[in-house]
């Protein structure tokens, strides 16, 4: 009989870095795998599209996109005489393809919804830990990679701090696909800077006006794309679908849901239940953005007014005004425009929450004190971002922004 030998070497051909190449057969293994092909069918930016027709990419893309930067880190640091074995570069590699493996569809709305308190990094360290498992071991050094638990401690920075390989793809793929050309990085320059020293992950000096451009695209794609007010109002709702959805259902309605999505509707499950249940991570691995378009659609005709009007809102992007400012609103303001709502759909104190969202958002563009981004001047001295560059701009950014939202039915007398 003739052995065929299959070519694990694949090639992908993405839009942002031209050709991908899958370096070793356990990363082909890996991506072929159920639980990673299950992010094919998780959009990258949740309802983004809502406001940005084209942001339509998926989390598959962003983890390859991760994968494809880290080792090119790997390459550079090498040819800079820094002693990275294949192991090691392989589990960076594995690390970064996996650190999204956990999120769920509409992740942070999900979380704050049919789970109780779970987090998509406890979720894909329960995806990893099985992974490894099925993989003979294979996956030890990049699970100690992501849980920071590995000796050489600039890996896991490169997975996991304020400037790392899943930053700088989705900075470059989210404004690729959105078209908002502000959040465009010279991702090439900033990757050849990228040094070592003392077990830190550096950027060296001349890179510095790279960095700044780095951290404004940052902030400028929070703003913009992901902090935009019509996509906090998307967010809030779909999160507050799935709240009342799980509310009736837990009360015992019987309610159209794909299978995966009726498991969680009908149990209250924590990160234990992931832990020591298989049946919860399978459930959890059948769930993509298709569960909950599905059961968005059959929704909007629903006899529960909340769960019927909230979904007709997402599915017919008929959306809520939304009103932001950098104060709080006013007590006055919100209880007035609270009754009012009340009174137009005839709703009752333990239901205007789901209609008059009354809440802020905070946001650092640098926060100081994790995870530094450190400056190797030419002296061979270490020196933050912050206190090296001499822009203004940038000098504001490690300083929180807040801003303040009030959102209510635009069907108001």
């Amino acid at each position: 009989m003739r052995v065929v030998k299959v070519n694990k070497r694949k090639i992908f051909n993405d839009p942002v870095y031209g050709f991908v190449t899958i370096p070793d057969e356990l990363i082909f293994d890996i991506i072929e795998h159920k639980y990673f092909q299950r992010l094919r069918r998780i959009k990258q930016l949740g309802l983004t599209h809502l406001v940005y027709p084209g942001a339509l990419h998926t989390r598959f893309q962003h983890s390859l996109g991760a994968m494809h930067l880290m080792l090119k880190a790997m390459g550079e640091l090498t040819f800079k005489g820094h002693e990275i074995s294949s192991d090691e570069v392989s589990g960076a590699a594995i690390a970064i393809l996996l650190h999204d493996i956990g999120h769920g569809p509409y992740s942070h709305a999900l979380e704050q919804s049919i789970v109780d308190d779970v987090s998509h990094e406890q979720i894909s360290k329960v995806f990893m830990d099985n992974l490894n498992s099925e993989f003979d071991g294979k996956l030890s050094i990049a699970i100690d990679i992501f849980l920071n638990n590995y000796k050489k401690g600039f890996l896991h920075k490169l997975v996991s701090g304020q400037f790392d390989m899943d930053r700088l793809d989705y900075l470059k793929r989210d404004s690729f696909f959105t078209g908002v050309s502000e959040g465009t990085v010279n991702y090439e320059r900033l990757l050849s800077m990228l040094n070592i020293h003392d077990d830190e992950i550096v950027m060296e000096e001349k890179g510095i006006y790279s960095v700044e451009k780095f951290l404004m695209a940052r902030r400028l794609m929070y703003w913009q794309v992901y902090l935009h007010k019509t996509v906090l109002i998307a967010e809030y709702t779909i999160m507050n679908v799935l709240k009342r959805a799980k509310e009736l259902s837990l009360q015992g309605l019987d309610l159209f849901a794909t299978p995966a999505l009726s498991f969680f509707l009908k149990n209250k499950v924590k990160i234990g239940d992931f832990e020591n249940n298989p049946e919860v991570l399978h459930q959890f691995s059948m769930l993509d953005d298709y569960d909950i378009s599905a059961s968005l659609k059959v929704w909007t005709n629903n006899s529960d007014f909340i769960l019927s009007f909230l979904s007709q809102s997402l599915v017919n992007r008929k959306l809520f005004r939304i009103e932001i400012q950098n104060e709080p609103f006013s007590a006055d303001m919100v209880d007035n425009i609270r009754k009012k709502v009340m009174n137009k759909f005839g709703l009752d104190k333990s239901e205007i929450d789901y209609f008059v969202i009354n809440e802020k958002t905070t946001n650092y563009t640098y926060k100081p004190g994790s995870g530094n981004i450190s400056i190797l001047q030419k002296d061979g001295n270490i020196v933050d971002v912050i206190k090296a560059t001499d822009d203004l701009n940038i000098n504001l950014l490690n300083k929180p922004t807040t801003k303040y939202f009030l959102s209510y039915p635009k069907l108001m007398g």
